[in-house]
């Protein structure tokens, strides 16, 4: 009976530290997980950084502020210089709209004007309409003196033309002084110009 009772309770030992053993093993592996846990949750916060994400909002933020500013600055002066050209434009597009209107009466009311000038009022008109789209400012009397001066002088100064002539005006130039800048002198232009002026007098009447 002694024998049996000691083969127990050696039975009941060996069992017990089996479920020790096992009990242990589990736990420690239980604290190993859990520490690979926290120490990566840990490490993630010990480095003092945002969440992620924040840190680039920020910088997008900063650099679309930045560049916002730049664009808005930009496109405030594409603004500008724009409407300063469709401003100019405009004011082109009236002046050069006045001066036709002020050539089509003055063709009604004296159509000897094309006559004088060896040329039709249908030519006459598109020619001086030509003539605008480059200076605006041109008038519709500068374009028949300078048409009739370039007839009256192109055979002896081949450098003379109407073109050239316009080209003068639209640079600025008197007519005087565009006459003088093609090679005649003050009193040859100043004689020229009269007669263009006296030959111009009579088909407007």
């Amino acid at each position: 009976m002694r024998k049996i009772w000691l083969a127990k309770m050696f039975y009941g030992a060996v069992v017990c530290l089996f479920v020790v053993s096992l009990t242990a093993t589990a736990f420690g592996q239980g604290k190993g997980h859990g520490g690979g846990v926290g120490g990566g949750r840990g490490s993630g916060g010990g480095m003092g950084g945002p969440p992620p994400g924040i840190g680039v909002d920020r910088g997008i933020g900063n650099a679309s502020g930045r560049s916002r500013g730049r664009s808005d600055d930009g496109l405030g002066n594409a603004s500008d210089r724009s409407n300063g050209r469709s401003d100019a434009g405009l004011d082109r597009a009236r002046l050069a709209a006045d001066n036709r209107r002020q050539a089509e009466k003055d063709l009604r009311e004296h159509p000897g004007i094309a006559h004088t000038l060896h040329v039709n009022a249908n030519d006459l008109r598109s020619g001086y309409h030509a003539a605008l789209a480059v200076n605006p400012n041109l008038k519709f009397g500068q374009y028949v003196a300078a048409t009739r001066l370039a007839q009256n002088l192109h055979s002896r100064f081949p450098n003379i033309t109407r073109d050239a002539i316009l080209a003068g005006l639209a640079s600025g130039d008197s007519l005087g002084r565009t006459l003088h800048n093609l090679g005649l002198s003050s009193h040859e232009a100043n004689e020229a110009k009269k007669q263009a002026e006296q030959e111009i007098k009579r088909a407007r009447k």
